[in-house]
């Protein structure tokens, strides 16, 4: 070969290298997660609360302080994992529930696998009579809240007529490294009674998500909103798909529309979170709104959603084999972790 030829081919494939390397582009990337904690409450009987009938105060005396230390140290320690795989850290922003005070969530943020996180703690003291409430925790350092306030859910019973005081709803709106968000935490009715009988509890409990979405988005149509939570429904029930109307594929969704990419598991792939007989929930689900679907990456938008159902997670024998190891069963402690798994998003930026 001549070489001038040589020398055009080499410069050819330079011009090439170039142009690839400029379209290369590099994102920041962040978990946004939810976990249903399992019966977190401490070991102090509280008389203004319905708290004795806790797992942790079935326990004996004797034993109660270290079995609360093994499983804040087991949330502590999947909290910390969740999401890292991608983002090389612990979720920038995780919705909880189970949970019986801020005093609990103290200690697990302290927990040396938290502590070098700097976790923040959005907590309202709710009316559940269970007294189970939800919150929200978030890296200090990556997120700063700007509003937060808590939403009552008024249900009654149906025979009695008398209100059933039942969790709030978590509304925190804040900067994600500069992106204004908000994202709601639920944790919605049970199916207590039967999931028929218990629907308009949840369907009830949807409206109310709904009516924050909305007011968000009469704003700001182009709010960038987290719908999360344990919402004792599939992805599937009139509370999600009829309610809050959210979608299956991302295409369809409208502007003022909710997106939901775990139907697509549960319909799709038989995915799950929790397990009771043999079958399979998708309980815990994070939805978005439309904006955080744009390709328009110069602020952050969703990447893809996942379960964290890592094997430690999981039961390894017995009649419950295959489902999430749970913290408590059979009046005992198991020295598991919960029986939901969490759920989780990422969300990604190009940056410069």
């Amino acid at each position: 070969m001549k070489p001038i030829k040589i020398l055009l081919i080499l410069i050819t494939f330079s011009l090439t290298l170039n142009v690839v390397a400029q379209k290369e582009k590099r994102f920041k990337i962040h978990t946004i997660a939810f976990y249903n904690l399992e019966n977190l409450f401490d070991t102090i009987n509280d008389p203004l609360k319905n708290d004795e009938a806790s797992p942790i105060m079935e326990m004996s005396a004797s034993n109660r302080s270290e079995i609360y230390k093994k499983k804040v140290k087991g949330m502590a320690r999947v909290i910390a994992d969740i999401g890292r795989s991608q983002s090389k850290n612990s979720p920038a922003i995780i919705g909880v529930c189970e949970i019986e005070n801020r005093k609990v969530l103290e200690d697990i943020v302290n927990d040396p696998l938290l502590l070098g996180k700097d976790y923040g703690i959005i907590h309202f003291e709710g009316p559940d009579a269970r007294s189970i409430d939800v919150a929200l925790l978030y890296q200090k350092e990556l997120f700063r809240p700007i509003n937060t306030s808590s939403h009552e859910l008024k249900i009654f019973d149906d025979q009695t007529k008398k209100r059933k005081y039942t969790r709030d709803q978590l509304l925190v709106s804040g900067e994600l490294e500069g992106d204004l968000i908000h994202v709601i935490v639920n944790h919605w009715p049970s199916r207590s009674g039967g999931e028929a009988r218990s629907r308009p509890k949840r369907v009830a409990a949807a409206k109310v998500s709904k009516r924050l979405v909305d007011s968000l988005q009469s704003i700001d149509p182009y709010a960038k909103v987290f719908v999360m939570g344990d919402l004792n429904d599939d992805p599937t029930n009139a509370s999600v798909k009829d309610v809050l109307k959210a979608y299956k594929k991302k295409k369809r969704v409208p502007l003022k529309g909710i997106y939901n990419p775990y139907e697509s598991m549960f319909r799709d792939k038989g995915f799950g979170t929790t397990a009771y007989r043999d079958a399979w929930s998708l309980f815990d689900q994070i939805m978005v709104t439309k904006p955080l679907l744009d390709k328009d990456y110069s602020s952050f938008r969703y990447y893809k959603a996942g379960i964290y159902n890592k094997q430690y997670l999981t039961n390894k024998r017995g009649r419950w084999k295959g489902y999430p190891f749970r913290s408590f069963a059979d009046g005992g402690y198991t020295g598991g972790f919960s029986d939901h798994f969490p759920v989780y998003v990422y969300v990604i930026k190009e940056v410069e």
